[in-house]
């Protein structure tokens, strides 16, 4: 890993786990500024609880209490023991998720989760219409407003506007309903087929991420986009929040997932650094 990466990363994993509100919301907008880190941490990860919204078909965040007060030796102590799917709340799909002998969690290379990034804003057209599908033209209107090019190895951040909706299922999905059938009834937006395509041909990103559930849109039945990106190791991070805090450039993220072996995706913890 590069020195630069690690100037950052080393404080940043000291402050990570600190709250020093507990009575602050999990999800509430936290910066940060850490002693030898440049920038403000924003905290793009949704809570792991109840509330979770996961994939229609994937099984739900269960959360079992072990020991919780003090002990017969005077001492406080609790644990937990948790159950969840790979897919649901903020996490990351690795490309073994969708092509056949491509990179598993704990495959991935620490280099394609932590970098620079860039955001593309395109909430006003896609909170307007839930099943909007993120276009090369708008990829091509961020270069423009810019003046630059998406940088090579970026981390590209969409976003949509949906998170404001979670964890409302209707609103955020389109169902409250569960199985097989509830996939015909989910509406959000994603990245479109061709759009996924120019990326992989045009631009060599390292990572892409979105705050909806899938980089596919909702009412899609053969995860073209998902097929294209990962099939290229390209890994995909869904159910982002925040993103509107974040400038368009000049930031970095940081995407951590639990080191799964051969897992197909697994929970995230994914924060940005605002230079």
């Amino acid at each position: 890993m590069k020195s630069t990466v690690l100037k950052f990363l080393v404080p940043f994993l000291f402050i990570v786990g600190c709250n020093d509100n507990p009575n602050k919301s999990k999800d509430a907008l936290e910066t940060k500024k850490v002693e030898g880190l440049e920038g403000e941490i924003i905290d793009l990860t949704h809570e792991f609880s109840e509330n979770t919204i996961y994939w229609v078909t994937a099984k739900e965040f269960e959360l079992e209490v072990v020991a919780k007060g003090e002990t017969d030796q005077g001492f406080y102590y609790s644990a937990n023991n948790f159950a969840t799917a790979e897919h649901g709340g903020t996490h990351i799909d690795a490309p073994i998720h969708f092509a056949n002998n491509k990179q598993t969690v704990d495959e991935i290379p620490l280099e394609n989760l932590i970098g620079n990034a860039i955001k593309i804003d395109v909430s006003e057209n896609a909170i307007k219409n839930p099943d909007y599908l993120i276009s090369i033209e708008d990829l091509k209107n961020w270069e423009k407003e810019e003046n630059m090019e998406i940088p090579q190895g970026a981390i590209v951040l969409l976003e949509t506007g949906f998170s404001k909706f979670y964890p409302d299922k209707v609103k955020y999905l389109g169902t409250e309903e569960r199985g097989e059938e509830a996939i015909k009834k989910l509406h959000f937006p994603g990245l479109s087929p061709q759009a996924a395509q120019w990326l992989v041909e045009k631009r060599n990103i390292h990572a892409i991420g979105l705050d909806t559930p899938s980089i596919d849109y909702g009412q899609s039945q053969t995860f073209e986009s998902h097929i294209i990106l990962l099939s290229e190791n390209i890994p995909a991070f869904e159910n982002l929040m925040n993103l509107d805090k974040l400038p368009s450039k000049n930031f970095q993220v940081i995407a951590l997932p639990m080191k799964i072996k051969g897992g197909s995706g697994a929970p995230l913890r994914i924060v940005a650094i605002i230079n």
